[in-house]
């Protein structure tokens, strides 16, 4: 993939993980620019309210170190209208097992149907980070566990002051 373009990693990020993270470090070796955008609409049951979520990943995003430019943006409605509207060809997506690829799979084909000009990229993450997902750190959490190796430090104080 060549340099110069601007990609889309687009989800809920309730809460934005280390695995989150490790995909955008990927996701930086291959773009200029890369938009986290924070679906405002979701059918899942968000700890954290959209300001919250936007707030707390450009938190992370500040502490970290990329080479490239990273924002934070919320977005509803269809991800491809949001595309179009940036002037984004590229959307990021992780996939860390076989139920991820069906999933995302089916998604990038309606995607493409809906959008044919842009396209979806899949990345791996790396396999420490294969298990985790943001419904089971937000379940651990809710169980009072350790959720120091899965989140930034300061995703993991703002959640456990959420729950507790």
């Amino acid at each position: 993939m060549r340099k110069g373009r601007k990609a889309i990693y687009p989800g809920t990020f309730d809460p934005i993980t280390n695995g989150h993270l490790d995909l955008l470090h990927r996701a930086s070796d291959l773009f200029d620019e890369v938009i986290i955008a924070v679906a405002d609409s979701t059918t899942k049951d968000t700890i954290f309210t959209l300001s919250e979520r936007i707030a707390l990943a450009n938190k992370v995003i500040t502490a970290s170190k990329f080479d490239v430019r990273v924002t934070v943006e919320p977005f509803s409605g269809l991800l491809i209208d949001y595309a179009r509207k940036k002037g984004v060809q590229t959307l990021v997506r992780g996939l860390r097992a076989i139920s991820d690829f069906e999933y995302e799979y089916q998604m990038a084909l309606m995607n493409r149907h809906l959008g044919a000009e842009i396209e979806t990229v899949f990345l791996m993450p790396d396999e420490k980070y294969v298990y985790l997902s943001s419904s089971l750190v937000r379940q651990i959490a809710r169980l009072n566990g350790d959720l120091s190796a899965f989140l930034p430090k300061a995703v993991q104080a703002a959640l456990e002051a959420k729950l507790r």
